[in-house]
């Protein structure tokens, strides 16, 4: 196990050999061909089965995935895909897949793919770990924790260990923690997955995803499924994942202390109820919270009173952008209801916490509140 820091590990992950006259962090290679007499091996045949940049991408990420641990990386064009890629790579007709009930607003659309093709899909909530009540006989276990946009957690060791315990597989949604807030695979989980449009770039302007795994086999099948699927990141794209990366720490660090100060003030207003944020103590989450992860996210959840104090308070923010996604350095925030799939209430917030001063971001969303409510 690496000693190494994580702001360390940040800045130095996935780097190549220093050489003479060279960059630290070589620029993208665009390439859908290479060179290549012969026999076609070697790591770099074709543009959609592999390129440098993505390497170097897919070694960074295992590095924080995983410190000091053999793993392996596989990147994807967003989120969505590499979800995708371990669900539809592993389920078969006749399988049974468990999937949270409360987890991102796209599972749905997946569930209906999956018994599309003759797999039966089970769900339960997160909180409570209530997913172990319909998991005999799965071969694949779905855990997203934190969940998003209500903010549960649930015990990923007990989970993973009633799942080995029957053979099946567990793969964990990481991309509200990232690896600098939990990391799956040290909880014993096959996969961990995460949409890296979010915090691991922090700058809400790519998408991207990735799938780590210990198992080289289970590694193989997702790259197939990408190569299939040709659901593959641009190298500008990876380059510049890659060049955030060497961010995340200082970025994680600010907004997490920044989410806790935030939720530490909604917890006294009155205007605000169902407040949830996995660090405060009084969060019904907060047990299974410290128990496995070194930082709790960036993302606070709250219920004003109807739609329309929602909409005026999102509306008077002013260092507050109202936009979709998480994970940034701006703050953002959202009326959840408005997308129809998550079942919220119509004045619930997502706030995702961004790197601003904490004192001037708490003042605005204190005055937009005032404003929200005298309105009401």
């Amino acid at each position: 196990m690496s000693t190494k820091g994580d702001g360390t590990r940040a800045v130095r992950a996935g780097l190549p050999e220093p050489q003479q006259f060279e960059p630290t962090l070589p620029g993208p290679v665009f390439a859908a061909h290479y060179h290549l007499s012969g026999e076609p091996t070697g790591p770099y045949t074709y543009g959609r089965d592999g390129n440098p940049t993505w390497t170097r991408l897919e070694q960074a990420i295992g590095e924080l995935e995983a410190p000091g641990e053999d793993v392996e990386t596989t990147v994807f064009a967003s989120g969505m895909a590499a979800i995708s890629a371990v669900l539809l790579s592993q389920a078969r007709s006749g399988d049974v897949v468990v999937l949270p009930d409360d987890g991102y607003q796209a599972l749905p659309l997946l569930r209906g793919q999956l018994e599309a093709y003759g797999v039966e899909v089970r769900t339960a909530p997160t909180g409570g770990d209530a997913q172990l009540a319909v998991l005999k006989g799965a071969k694949l276990l779905w855990l997203e924790t934190p969940s998003n946009p209500g903010l549960d957690v649930c015990d990923v060791r007990r989970l993973v260990e009633a799942a080995h315990a029957g053979g099946t597989l567990v793969a964990v949604d990481n991309t509200l923690a990232t690896p600098l807030g939990q990391r799956p695979l040290e909880l014993g989980a096959d996969f961990s997955v995460a949409s890296d449009t979010k915090g691991m770039t922090g700058h809400g302007d790519l998408l991207l995803g990735h799938v780590t795994c210990r198992d080289p086999e289970l590694t193989a099948g997702v790259r197939r499924w990408r190569k299939i699927a040709g659901a593959i990141p641009g190298p500008m794209e990876a380059w510049l994942a890659h060049r955030s990366l060497a961010t995340l720490e200082l970025r994680i660090e600010r907004q997490c202390a920044n989410a806790l100060a935030l939720a530490e003030v909604l917890s006294a207003h009155q205007a605000v109820s169902g407040l949830r944020y996995p660090g405060l103590p009084t969060d019904p989450s907060y047990a299974n919270a410290v128990r496995q992860m070194r930082r709790f996210g960036s993302v606070v959840s709250f219920v004003l009173s109807d739609r329309g104090t929602a909409e005026r308070f999102l509306a008077a923010l002013r260092l507050v952008e109202d936009a979709t996604s998480f994970g940034g350095v701006r703050s953002t925030a959202e009326r959840r209801g408005r997308w129809g799939g998550d079942a919220v209430p119509e004045g619930f917030i997502r706030f995702s916490v961004g790197a601003e001063n904490a004192a001037d971001l708490i003042a605005d969303v204190e005055q937009a509140l005032a404003v929200a409510s005298a309105g009401s």
